[in-house]
């Protein structure tokens, strides 16, 4: 099917109750074959058609934004929605269903090792991940919880691996051999009551989850990404490209990441216009003043360099606290798994280019199947993003 030069294809079976998506492809012969035959339409034409995973998350903006300003139509490239739960994305790249996208670093690097056939391309936000705990709590810094019990999303979240980090900076262990926390996975949407209730100690998780519960049950930040000296300057999330698609074809490869990264910059100068587009043209559900306002929170600034300085530092740390093999060379793991193209600049140029008043003639506006992805947990600014009503039962 193809809407406004955008082709959608959800890669799943049937949608569960929770809305976890499968990793099938859907649909009959007749929208495989519209897709195929926009396809070679597109190849015909000299334009290069792009398959992306799409699950609804709001660190997604810079995607939704070359799309919106035309950028990646002035690269020539097409895109299709291959709509992924954000749990299975390694999966969807893994049976060839998507070409490129973006993912969080730090939940990356174990798939990697394992032969996921990725590269990153270029840094494109920091921050989104908060550990919390009760603003009442008797703990104060990472190393009051030594013993204590963290309620997580997921034991390979990204959430959780950033915990590890931190709390073995502290001198806390986190290895299998010597673990000195414990982790206790919960839905993400039921974390912040399991904090409330004492059933944990604390809490991992991104955003948007993390900011609404911050501020709905009155809760304190021992890390904000965001904003913590360790982190702030590191990015979490990056631009990738399959293996397969940086070896037949770099030119389109670079052309993907060029338009991101401008498209990134756009989001750093123009966050409300940002929210603003990207709720009313249904790329994300909900509201569009609190999806400013967590866009505010994080630097959209891309960087080529920034991405790769920020895989080399996972790598490096999660080496140590046994997330990846013993004995990884952390240099070598970046330079596997990242790429460097000659026509990408680190970043972009701050100019009028960025500005609306010069979008492309040749912008698509999408027309996105929000129902199929932005109810979907994800561990990155995903899901229905709604401000937070008042808890009257929430402890000050």
């Amino acid at each position: 099917m193809k809407k406004n030069g955008i082709l959608f294809r959800v890669a799943s079976g049937l949608l569960a109750a929770s809305l976890t998506l499968s990793l099938t492809a859907c649909g009959g012969s007749s929208s495989n074959s519209d897709a195929s035959a926009a396809a070679d339409s597109a190849s015909d034409s000299g334009v290069t058609h792009l398959r992306f995973a799409y699950h609804g998350n709001l660190c997604g903006a810079p995607i939704y934004m070359a799309i919106e300003n035309g950028y990646f139509a002035d690269e020539n490239i097409e895109l299709e929605q291959v709509t992924v739960d954000a749990a299975h994305v390694g999966e969807a790249i893994g049976a060839d269903q998507v070409d490129v996208g973006m993912e969080l670093l730090g939940k990356m690097l174990q798939p990697i090792e394992n032969g996921l056939p990725i590269k990153f391309t270029t840094g494109i936000h920091t921050g989104c991940t908060k550990l919390l705990v009760p603003g009442d709590s008797d703990i104060k810094s990472v190393a009051d919880l030594k013993g204590k019990k963290i309620g997580v999303p997921g034991l390979a979240d990204a959430a959780t691996v950033v915990s590890k980090r931190s709390l073995s900076a502290a001198g806390i262990g986190v290895t299998d051999q010597n673990m000195e926390v414990e982790f206790s996975v919960y839905s993400r949407n039921d974390l912040a009551q399991a904090l409330q209730n004492g059933a944990v100690d604390a809490i991992a998780l991104g955003d948007p989850a993390a900011s609404i519960a911050e501020e709905q049950y009155g809760l304190t930040a021992l890390i904000d990404t965001a904003t913590d000296p360790e982190y702030k300057d590191e990015y979490c999330c990056a631009a990738f490209v399959t293996s397969k698609l940086a070896e037949e074809n770099p030119k389109a490869a670079a052309a993907f990441t060029r338009a991101v990264q401008k498209a990134s910059q756009w989001v750093q100068e123009n966050p409300d216009e940002t929210a603003k587009i990207i709720t009313e043209k249904e790329y994300v559900s909900g509201d569009v003043d609190f999806c400013a306002q967590i866009l505010k929170t994080y630097n959209y600034k891309p960087s080529v360099q920034g991405g790769y300085d920020a895989l080399k530092q996972n790598a490096e740390e999660l080496t140590k606290i046994g997330v990846l093999k013993e004995g990884t060379d952390a240099t070598k793991f970046a330079d596997n798994a990242y790429i460097f193209f000659d026509d990408v600049p680190d970043a972009p140029e701050s100019d009028a280019s960025t500005n609306t008043a010069t979008k492309s003639t040749k912008a698509s506006s999408a027309s996105f199947q929000p129902a199929a992805a932005a109810e979907a947990e994800d561990d990155c600014c995903s899901g229905k993003i709604t401000k937070p009503a008042q808890d009257t039962n929430a402890k000050a």
